[in-house]
């Protein structure tokens, strides 16, 4: 590779440093062409990404962004796997690193946090943003509805008597009454 194209590639790893918020780094070492396939169409199916960068450029690319505390894990055939979802890349990670002995998480960082290897399988547990996003109420309008009174007191109806409209047939100014006393 000559120099214009490290400087090249040195921007691009900045540019990827700078936008991304988690950097996964782990080692790839024995692993085959297959594998190495397999895990980049499972990052890209998450939203991720991998790139293998020599290290002494990755360390060049890393100075002045925040995930500058990944540089000591620079060492080695290391891999760099990253996403904008806090979660995609090391749920990704940690799933290949069960199914492939020789895929071996070293770290990584979240922002300017640091993350260690179980940092990053702790990260992988998480529900992702689009997880989140499903489990959440649809309307807004329903579930900040306080749940229906009873006639008789103040104190939310049981279940079953939810099922009958028995507010259509009590007066009003008796559970006033009974209420305040």
């Amino acid at each position: 590779m000559d120099r214009a194209g490290k400087k090249e590639l040195v921007a691009a790893l900045n540019g990827v440093f700078r936008d991304t918020n988690v950097v996964v780094i782990a080692h790839y070492s024995g692993l085959n062409v297959a594998q190495m396939q397999a895990l980049r169409k499972q990052m890209k199916q998450a939203g991720a990404a991998v790139r293998v960068a020599k290290n002494r450029l990755a360390k060049i690319a890393v100075e002045g962004t925040e995930v500058a505390a990944i540089t000591p894990l620079l060492r080695g055939p290391t891999l760099l796997a990253y996403s904008g979802d806090p979660v995609a890349a090391p749920k990704v990670a940690a799933e290949f690193a069960k199914a492939n002995e020789k895929f071996v998480i070293l770290g990584g960082a979240m922002g300017e946090t640091p993350l260690d290897a179980s940092a990053v399988k702790a990260l992988a547990a998480l529900p992702s943003l689009d997880e989140l996003r499903a489990k959440r109420p649809r309307s807004r309008k329903f579930s900040m509805l306080p749940p229906p009174r009873s006639p008789v007191c103040c104190k939310p109806m049981p279940a079953r008597a939810r099922r009958h409209d028995a507010r259509a047939s009590f007066d009003r100014s008796q559970t006033v009454r009974m209420c305040n006393g």
